[in-house]
């Protein structure tokens, strides 16, 4: 199964959240913050009113609470819209 966008929604795929602080601290699991950082792994065709600005593989900021999560085929996703999408990240 996979998962096609409609209008101006991506489907992306969150990043693994960090297990220790850069300082070397060990973090258990419900007090790691869930990273706004993922990757596109799908993207709508957009709207009259909305470009589509990404495209599938770009790594990406995302509002922190935006977005539905689905969880399919043991896989967990976020689908967003392209308004809560903040920026690209390049190398």
């Amino acid at each position: 199964m996979k998962l096609v966008p409609l209008a101006d929604r991506v489907v992306l795929k969150q990043l693994v959240a960090e297990e220790k602080t850069k300082s070397g601290i060990v973090l258990p699991g419900q007090s790691q913050e869930k990273p706004q950082q993922a990757e596109v792994v799908a993207v709508g065709p957009g709207t009259e009113e909305v470009k589509m600005e990404v495209k599938k593989g770009d790594l990406v900021i995302y509002s922190k609470y935006a977005g539905t999560e689905v969880k399919l085929d043991k896989e967990e996703y976020i689908i967003v819209k392209m308004n809560d999408i903040h920026a690209v990240v390049s190398k």
